[in-house]
């Protein structure tokens, strides 16, 4: 099983998250928030202590990180677009007055939306001395990637974000990723964000600690919701104010880049204000706004706090991006430049042992070794050793054009899977309503079949008292006197009758049987009074 620590550093805040990984599953299990004043080695080193990850790769964020885009021709040879993409950035430096020497860059590439024979590409860069002020204050541990959160935040739920939508990462400042058919378009810094909210309340409070917990014990209202307002809060108005400039900024940034926006996905520390996605909904009637929760929670698990899990989203997507060995396009750790790092170390002394004053050595180089005279023996040796250096720089070679080759593949796979998931996602959706039609369908026979049951019933009833009254007229013996005849429920019949004789009423009983007049008959013992003997015929009528 496979782990990866992501840490999310701020000013005087730390998130972190432990995920493991096995057989594409993550697992989140260790996640939580810091807070420091100055120490903030202390501060990491516990984090490393308590999540048990002296060995454990640690993926962490760059700060300071700015963006630039160009459009590139897209029919050039792979080589050749890849040294026009480098020469454009080049360009870039020159004509902003940038050192290109001091400056350290990744890139994303997607399509064009002005020219389908061009690629956009987004340049994400830095200053060589804020990575290696990065690294140092993780010296002592394993840090195997440094990324960019705005251009991975999204990775967390690839599944909902394929259409075009922004991410709205609300950290100390606020950055909006903007997606285009799956793939990121362009990022965009706002100044504006959660220094904004915290600051006051911190000068107030004397206490970053003390303002977080505020903040994530306040719920903002919508304007149908006003009278829900709960007193007490006094930094209520002020966190609504800055959150609305936030908003405003988001649409500004929308009109800006002219893209038509279909969903809207909430991140960042902004997550802790209660609410804080229905005044976005509020506020973008025609789009969807909702909280981006990293695919792989359970949502429905209530043993799970999905709210403290969301919280370290930008720690999350950290960890699992430490844990994807494919996608490392914007990792600003250095990992994958072999080739470039095995001629700098040709172009660095090699030489041996340390001398001062008149006797010191010169600096000795593999360049200036083969321009120099050298014997038999050291020919050979040479021979030996630039065979070795060969065989190492192509199997460097070969390994990273292996490794590129295979991430193609992948990231064909995962694109067919995520077609599968899509279409299993219709099929399944369409067999839920299939069901549900069935379901209403079956209640509307259950009911007709009921109905007619009802309606037969009615009519077979509707004549029955008739025709009995009639087949008794024609079968009733000579002597025998109907005393009433009553339909007590149903089908059941009650006769009284009289007769001088029992046979009579024996005649009578039996042509009510034989002539399937009435069923299930049953008679009472006669009780004979003035010379007339009385019986009451029970049955039912054969309907």
């Amino acid at each position: 099983m496979q782990s990866c620590l992501g840490i999310y550093i701020q000013d005087n805040l730390i998130k972190y998250a432990k995920i493991s990984k096995e057989h594409n599953n993550f697992k989140v299990e260790a996640y939580g928030v810091k807070f420091y004043d100055k120490d903030i080695e202390k501060t990491i080193e516990q984090i490393v202590k308590e999540t048990y990850s002296y060995q454990v790769p640690i993926s962490i964020n760059i700060g300071k990180e700015k963006y630039t885009y160009a459009n590139i021709f897209n029919l050039l040879k792979p080589q050749d677009l890849e040294k026009s993409i480098d020469t454009e950035f080049e360009f870039f430096c020159n004509n902003t007055n940038k050192n290109k020497n001091t400056i350290e860059f990744r890139k994303l590439k997607a399509p064009s939306l002005e020219d389908r024979d061009k690629i956009r590409v987004i340049y994400t860069y830095i200053d060589k001395a804020n990575i290696v002020e990065r690294m140092q204050l993780l010296d002592n541990y394993r840090v195997n990637s440094i990324y960019p959160v705005a251009t991975i935040i999204p990775n967390i739920n690839k599944s909902i974000i394929q259409d075009n939508c922004i991410v709205v990462n609300i950290e100390q400042e606020t950055e909006i990723t903007t997606i285009v058919n799956g793939k990121i378009y362009s990022v965009d810094k706002i100044e504006i964000g959660m220094k904004n909210i915290l600051r006051p309340i911190i000068e107030k409070e004397s206490s970053i600690k003390r303002a977080y917990e505020i903040c994530k014990n306040t719920t903002v209202y919508t304007k149908s919701g006003q009278n829900l307002k709960i007193e007490g809060n006094e930094y209520l108005d002020e966190i609504i104010t800055t959150l609305f400039e936030i908003i405003e900024k988001v649409k500004d940034n929308i009109v800006k880049n002219g893209i038509d926006i279909n969903s809207i996905y909430i991140t960042g520390m902004g997550l802790i204000i209660n609410n804080i996605d229905l005044l976005f909904q509020e506020s973008f009637i025609d789009k969807k706004c909702e909280i981006l929760v990293p695919y792989f929670i359970e949502k429905t698990n209530v043993k799970i706090n999905i709210k403290d899990y969301i919280e370290v989203n930008s720690a999350i997507a950290l960890a699992m991006q430490g844990l994807d060995q494919k996608n490392q396009e914007t990792n600003f750790s250095g990992k994958g430049q072999g080739l470039e790092k095995i001629w700098n170390r040709l172009n660095s002394d090699i030489s041996f042992g340390k001398a001062k004053g008149a006797n010191k050595k010169p600096k000795l180089t593999f360049k200036e070794i083969v321009h120099s005279e050298l014997d038999f023996a050291d020919k050979i040796l040479f021979r030996v050793l630039t065979a070795l250096l060969l065989i190492v720089i192509l199997y460097v070679a070969a390994s990273e054009i292996l490794a590129g080759k295979i991430n193609e593949k992948i990231t064909e796979a995962e694109t067919v899977v995520n077609e599968s998931r899509k279409e299993i996602a219709k099929i399944t959706n369409m067999d839920t309503l299939i069901k549900a039609r069935t379901n209403e369908y079956q209640n509307m026979i259950d009911t007709i079949d009921e109905s007619n049951s009802q309606i037969s019933e009615n009519y077979s009833s509707k004549n029955a008292i008739p025709n009995l009254l009639n087949k008794i007229m024609y079968n009733i013996p000579t002597g025998v006197q109907l005393l009433s005849i009553e339909n007590t429920t149903g089908k059941n019949i009650t006769i009284t009758a009289q007769a001088e004789k029992y046979d009579q009423l024996g005649y009578f009983k039996a042509a009510l049987e034989e002539e399937g007049i009435l069923t299930n008959i049953t008679t009472t013992r006669g009780v004979k009074q003035n010379d007339l003997i009385n019986i009451t015929i029970t049955g039912e009528l054969p309907y």
